[in-house]
């Protein structure tokens, strides 16, 4: 495998670190950065982005980290699927996009591959276990530092609740624009609009369904639905400015 992707809450500086790592045991490896911007601690938005970026890299390895139990109990893996290698800690961040491409093999990543590095942090796991572990991945070496496991810790992305009135489900993201990206799918959303804190969002199929600075609901790239303001910001009107947080929608049919 020749591609390892990188998904974290670190901001900038920690994973060009772990890019040293990597291409120091695996010179040959292109890496790509899926986002770094991942709120921190957050590891069910960390697990709804790499679930919707895994898919369009072919046979590739992709190191997730989002981490809050580092250098605690939590098990760091290597999770084999069909097409790809998942790499990262044991708690449920891997679990969603694993499952769907196929779970071969699940191995424990022992610590001391991060003899490899030369250090062994408790706080940053992302450069001495994951980053060596990957690069070991990519070359086909799941041998010395990695032991089978049958254990993982698992997280369901699309628990949700559709009701004839209500809609019970969770922000996953709030993008940039102050799009609130939800976890309800687009075949479950059966409505003519929504309403959020007594704010109608009328659903739409484009931005430009309605006028500059008005309420939306449509159906996002990620193929959920969205909040949105078109040309502002839903996340500022609602209140509503960070992901994992359960809604309720009122329904409107």
């Amino acid at each position: 495998m020749k591609v390892i992707t990188l998904l974290t809450d670190f901001g900038n500086y920690y994973p060009g670190v772990m890019k040293g790592v990597i291409w120091k045991i695996a010179q040959d490896v292109k890496i790509a950065d899926i986002t770094h911007e991942v709120e921190p601690h957050n590891v069910f938005q960390g697990a709804f982005l790499l679930y919707y970026s895994y898919r369009y890299f072919e046979n590739a390895v992709h190191v997730a980290v989002v981490d809050p139990g580092v250098g605690g109990e939590r098990k760091a893996l290597a999770i084999v699927t069909e097409n790809h290698i998942f790499v990262g800690p044991d708690n449920g961040l891997l679990y969603p996009s694993a499952l769907e491409d196929g779970i071969k093999k699940a191995y424990k990543i022992r610590e001391d591959v991060s003899e490899l590095v030369g250090t062994l942090s408790t706080t940053f796991h992302g450069r001495d276990v994951f980053a060596p572990a990957a690069a070991l991945a990519s070359q086909g070496k799941l041998g010395k530092y990695f032991e089978e496991t049958d254990s993982m810790v698992k997280l369901d992305l699309f628990e949700y609740s559709v009701e004839e009135e209500r809609v019970m489900c969770r922000v996953a993201f709030v993008d940039r624009f102050g799009n609130i990206v939800t976890n309800l799918k687009a075949e479950d959303v059966k409505a003519k609009a929504f309403y959020l804190n007594d704010i109608e969002f009328p659903l739409v199929r484009t931005y430009s369904d309605v006028d500059i600075g008005k309420p939306l609901a449509l159906i996002g790239s990620f193929g959920t639905l969205e909040l949105s303001v078109r040309e502002g910001k839903a996340s500022e009107i609602t209140g509503i400015k960070r992901g994992n947080v359960e809604i309720e929608l009122e329904v409107v049919r």
